[in-house]
């Protein structure tokens, strides 16, 4: 699937748009994860805006796609997708990691209409998302399933189970997104004593390690859309394996300040970092 020029820019300023309202959002709720949606967000547009087939007006629609976000706690991205493409007031961000907010700081699925599953725990959203590829098998319905993964993710064992499972039943209507950013909020610990960690990759060979489970394998740049949007139907018209996109992306893309710094994996933003952030996305805006 080839984009226009003009599709191409819109669907760009729709993830400007998206990194804007993730910064806003956590800066208003005063705590919140940033690293994890920024490098999410180019991915998160193509799917809810080019390539997944939902619909806002129905969002329970039988033959809808179904999408988990396993990686929880990048859960303002997400929010800010749905917001955009309609699925509940953009204003209602706002509201987000308040005590009553439909907006926590992990998916609710049982209060937010778009929400396939609940997620959070690190790891456990790749066997809801094999579930529900056989039950499609299994009722013969046309519906495709996504589940993006992350860095630390990938490091809970649930993953690999269902990842063995899914390659042995060959679910090639199920298709996993790795944000790969390299980078996650602890690394690993050192011997030279308690609290300290070194900033080593948290998985290595991952083609290499998805392609052993049986899985067909994509590389990609989870931030040039087009390439990204081609590797989705890729993956759709695979048959025989599941897929996984291993995406190559920047923790905190989008703002200088933020990019390939683990300390902002979580943080609160203050008023200087909120005006620093809106100006370099406006001037990037300007740009399109």
């Amino acid at each position: 699937m080839s984009l226009t020029p003009d599709r191409l820019t819109e669907l760009k300023r729709q993830a400007i748009h998206l990194r804007r309202l993730v910064v806003e959002s956590v800066h208003h709720a005063g705590a919140g994860h940033l690293g994890g949606p920024m490098s999410a967000a180019d991915m998160l547009v193509a799917l809810y805006f080019e390539v997944m087939n939902i619909d806002p007006q129905d969002p329970r629609k039988a033959d809808r796609d179904r999408f988990i976000l396993s990686k929880g706690h990048s859960s303002i991205g997400l929010y800010a997708a749905l917001a955009l493409r309609g699925y509940f007031p953009i204003e209602e961000l706002k509201t987000f990691d308040a005590i009553d907010s439909r907006l926590q700081g992990h998916p609710d699925m049982a209060v937010l209409p778009g929400l396939d599953m609940s997620s959070g725990s690190l790891g456990q959203g790749l066997s809801p998302g094999l579930g529900m590829a056989l039950a499609s098998r299994l009722k013969k319905e046309p519906f495709h399933t996504w589940a993006m993964l992350g860095d630390g993710d990938s490091q809970e064992g649930q993953i690999w189970e269902a990842a063995l499972v899914a390659g042995r039943y060959q679910l090639d209507n199920l298709t996993a997104i790795l944000d790969l950013n390299g980078l996650q909020q602890y690394g690993w610990a050192t011997s030279a004593g308690y609290g300290e960690a070194s900033r080593q990759p948290p998985q290595d060979n991952p083609v290499d390690r998805w392609q052993s489970f049986g899985w067909n394998t994509i590389e990609v740049d989870g931030h040039d859309i087009p390439q990204f949007v081609d590797a989705c139907q890729q993956a759709k018209a695979h048959r025989g394996q599941p897929s996984i996109l291993i995406a190559h992306t920047i923790k905190g893309k989008g703002i200088s300040y933020m990019e390939n710094d683990y300390n902002w994996h979580s943080q609160p933003v203050t008023a200087e970092n909120l005006k620093q952030a809106q100006d370099e996305l406006a001037a990037q805006e300007a740009t399109l």
